[in-house]
């Protein structure tokens, strides 16, 4: 077989052919920097060559803790080139649990951004594995500074040999045991969904597309994404944290014509003084996702930003979306429709069950499953848990809906116990363990409450120990050294007992139900 034909359709091809087609093209805006696709695929081969001169081979983990930039996509697309595997580290956690997922996933080398030295410093001493760390910012004597590491290698692309079942990136989810879980993506998990996205979502996207990317690229949102634009061969501009003043004047003076956010975003772009003055008139298409968005504020969107506006549903393990809501299905003749997540996307196989794995009918909620190239690789090192969400060739998403009789999906519930707030799955059994490590706490729940700016807020429910006094605050100040600040308890409740079955489990749907009274459904 030839090379060149083994190794298409991967993401090593992502910048190698952009670099041929669309060379000249900008690929990346980033504060006044302007990288075309012919350089951006020659730092990826400088990036893949510099991981295989550190002795990284074929399935070798790496680290990424960084805010984003341009040197995300050198990393991860030079991880695809090298056929190593790039663990982004959602940089809004806490230092133990840092350390626990470079640990977990055995990672040998570990790029940091400038605002994270101080954490990985505090560390360092726990990092098993990190044999060397790279300075992305520079400013550092005991580091590598990256642009000076990536320099020093060759601009020649590896041509190492990648199939699409490799697996070329590990996020970490968090799971209900309390320890994040690695998911393992393969090549062909994304090139599946960017194919079909970049032609099928909102009108076909091109080069002379400007595409927003703001979300956090070791999100599978952000750098999915991402993808799809420099899959497309167009503009992305790309900002280093979401400021909603700072978004607006992008898509005005940028002329933005493709978006990604998350429903808090949106609300905060839409609330932010200048959006009254904003011209959104570049506007194609603004996709949001990774939370439910209330009804009112999709109207509230289409109304002031006069785009088309679609919907996803997905999770990492999906590799993202798996539903799609058309902007033909926005707008005041839709309502019903706009309040589901869409229809399964081509070659996705969706399936609503009971407890038993066998088909509900139609307007009945149950347990939503499905079956796709995007499903991911498994869990890794965690067999068990793998066994557990993907039986018989069906991925078990953990969430609660029903399907209609036109095949939209309509999100319900939470099988899991999982809370997401502004785009963030939070799982309660990491909350709870982090306070349950203070003197005064004797038992505590953690649930998921209505929030209007976040979706869902974090709310503990604390039952002291004899004789304890503590206060809500204090807690809260506790737990805020102990896990990341999304996950952090936004109120605390006191209660002398909770309600539990006869075999001990805690009956938190008993605890949800004052906060969600009036409430179409269980998610916010």
């Amino acid at each position: 077989m030839d090379q060149r034909a083994k190794l298409s359709w991967t993401l090593a091809e992502v910048t190698r052919s952009n670099a041929v087609t669309v060379g000249d093209r900008p690929a990346i805006v980033y504060e006044g920097e302007t990288i075309t696709y012919r350089t951006l695929d020659e730092r990826v081969n400088r990036a893949a060559n510099g991981l295989i001169a550190e002795g990284l081979t074929k399935g070798t983990r790496f680290g990424l803790l960084a805010k984003n930039g341009p040197a995300f996509f050198d990393i991860m697309l030079g991880g695809a080139k090298s056929g190593t595997v790039l663990v982004p580290v959602n940089f809004r956690l806490a230092g133990p649990e840092i350390a626990y997922i470079l640990n977990d996933a055995g990672a040998e080398l570990l790029f940091v951004g400038r605002d994270f030295y101080d954490i990985v410093d505090a560390i360092r001493p726990e990092l098993k594995t990190v044999r060397k760390i790279v300075a992305i910012d520079g400013e550092r004597r005991d580091w590598d500074a990256y642009d000076a590491w990536r320099e020093r290698h060759p601009a020649a692309d590896p041509m190492i040999a990648i199939d699409g079942g490799d697996v070329v990136v590990q996020m970490y989810t968090s799971g209900t045991t309390g320890h994040p879980k690695g998911v393992q993506l393969m090549h062909s998990n994304f090139t599946n969904i960017i194919r079909d996205s970049a032609a099928n979502w909102g009108r076909p996207w091109s080069p002379d597309d400007v595409n927003l990317v703001c979300m956090p690229l070791f999100h599978i949102g952000g750098n999915g994404w991402a993808l799809i634009g420099l899959y497309a061969g167009c503009t992305n501009i790309v900002t280093r944290d979401f400021i909603p003043a700072q978004i607006l004047r992008l898509i005005e003076s940028e002329r933005i014509t493709k978006a990604l956010l998350v429903p808090a975003m949106i609300l905060f772009v839409l609330d932010a003084p200048e959006a009254k003055d904003t011209d959104f008139s570049s506007l194609d298409l603004v996709t949001y996702g990774a939370a439910p968005m209330p009804l009112e504020l999709v109207r509230r969107a289409v109304k002031t930003m006069k785009c088309g506006f679609a919907q996803l549903y997905g999770l990492t393990e999906t590799t993202g979306a798996i539903t799609y809501l058309p902007p033909s299905d926005h707008g005041d003749d839709a309502l019903d429709r706009m309040r589901s997540a869409g229809k399964a996307l081509d070659g996705v196989e969706i399936r609503v069950v009971d407890g038993v794995g066998n088909d509900v009918p139609l307007g009945e909620v149950g347990e939503i499953i499905c079956r796709s190239p995007q499903v991911m690789k498994g869990y890794w090192n965690l067999p068990e848990a793998t066994a557990r969400s993907m039986r018989n060739g069906w991925f078990h998403s953990g969430d609660a809906g029903y399907l209609d009789a036109d095949g939209y999906v309509f999100i319900h519930d939470r099988v899991k116990d999982m809370i997401v707030s502004g785009g963030e799955n939070i799982y309660p059994a990491e909350v709870e363990s982090a306070l349950y490590g203070h003197p005064a706490v004797a038992d505590v729940a953690v649930i998921g409450i209505p929030d209007d700016r976040w979706g869902e807020g974090v709310k503990a429910i604390v039952v002291k120990k004899p004789g304890a006094e503590v206060t809500a605050g204090e807690l809260i100040d506790f737990a805020r050294t102990r896990i990341a600040g999304y996950k952090v308890p936004r109120s605390v409740d006191f209660i002398d007992v909770l309600p539990r079955n006869p075999s001990g489990k805690i009956l938190k749907r008993e605890l949800r139900a004052p906060f969600w009274v009036g409430k179409q459904r269980q998610v916010n």
